[in-house]
């Protein structure tokens, strides 16, 4: 049920930054050289200048010139930063294309076949049950990627009202998250090592479950073939320290601001094993921008993985 779907060709080209960047490498060097000669061919012709007014001219025009040149150069350069990023969107939307679909049609085309083993013969005891409980798991994965969808189109159209925020306890959310991912992922309750100081959050309640279920998942997902997940939340300075490491391979230094772009996924899409749509961490980030905190990324001290720290601010709770 887990091949790739698609064959080669994706639903949208995906587009090389090679031909972009060698026009504006050849545009920034052509201008350079030009500006050079040019700059050179006034300073000659100013010291050649047999009187003071017109030697004064090409002083002029030289300042001039090079202001404009240096206003050019930063349009080029600016051009290209601009067309870079317009292909790094391409690609990842291209990514969230390619993983929809694939997170859309793997649990459809398990119900369908379900459904149809269903219709044309009788299934009987433990096996039917069987298929009940494959199909409602088929089910829970569009649920959670729908809602995931809703979720990030909430973000970007809500203006929320601060005054409809309240004091949010993170023991019994994070609490309950855990015990869902658990129960999500078919786990026992010794792959988590909780740690929890009281304290609140002043935030919606259900932007806590987000960011907390999607930082769970994350590490469950790219765990070791055994995975544990530590969650450890301290109050400190008037703020929530929540640090939620995993025992994974980690993500390699040059990718760790990477990862909370929206559609971001490393690789290639239709090889990729692990389920997902590139929009977990993106929303982690947004909602922590939107609570005023920060969110870093780094590995664990003397052993593998990876640990996200989100800071947010906190009361004690009494």
């Amino acid at each position: 049920m887990n091949q790739p779907i698609w064959g080669q060709n994706a639903l949208f080209e995906r587009k090389s930054l090679k031909w972009p960047i060698l026009v504006a490498i050849l545009m920034i060097v052509m201008l350079v050289g030009l500006t050079v000669g040019w700059v050179l061919l006034n300073i000659s012709s100013a010291w050649d200048a047999g009187t003071k007014n017109r030697s004064a001219v090409y002083w002029v025009l030289l300042s001039v010139g090079a202001i404009f040149f240096a206003f050019l150069l930063a349009g080029v350069i600016l051009y290209l930063i601009w067309i870079i990023q317009n292909v790094n969107l391409n690609r990842r939307q291209s990514n969230f294309i390619d993983a929809v679909t694939h997170e859309l049609k793997t649990p459809i085309a398990s119900l369908k076949l379900y459904l149809q083993t269903l219709n044309r013969r009788d299934v009987e005891g433990p096996q039917r049950q069987q298929f009940y409980g494959t199909m409602m798991e088929d089910v829970d994965r569009l649920d959670r990627l729908i809602n995931q969808l809703l979720d990030v189109a909430r973000l970007q159209r809500d203006q929320q009202d601060p005054s409809s925020k309240e004091w949010v306890s993170l023991r019994p959310i994070t609490n309950e998250c855990v015990g869902r991912l658990a129960k999500q992922h078919a786990l026992s309750s010794e792959v988590f090592q909780v740690f929890i100081e009281d304290c609140q959050v002043l935030a919606h309640r259900i932007d806590i479950d987000v960011l907390l279920g999607n930082l769970l998942d994350n590490a469950i997902k790219y765990s070791s073939n055994e995975p544990q997940v530590e969650v450890r939340i301290t109050f400190q300075n008037q703020s929530a320290l929540i640090a939620i490491s995993d025992n994974g391979p980690g993500i390699p230094r040059h990718l760790r601001r990477k990862v909370f772009s929206r559609f971001y996924r490393s690789g290639d899409e239709l090889e990729r094993r692990k389920p997902g749509v590139g929009l977990g961490l993106f929303l982690v980030r947004s909602i922590v921008e939107r609570l005023k905190g920060s969110i870093t990324v780094s590995e664990r001290i003397n052993q593998s993985g990876a640990t996200f720290l989100v800071t947010l601010p906190a009361r004690q709770e009494s």
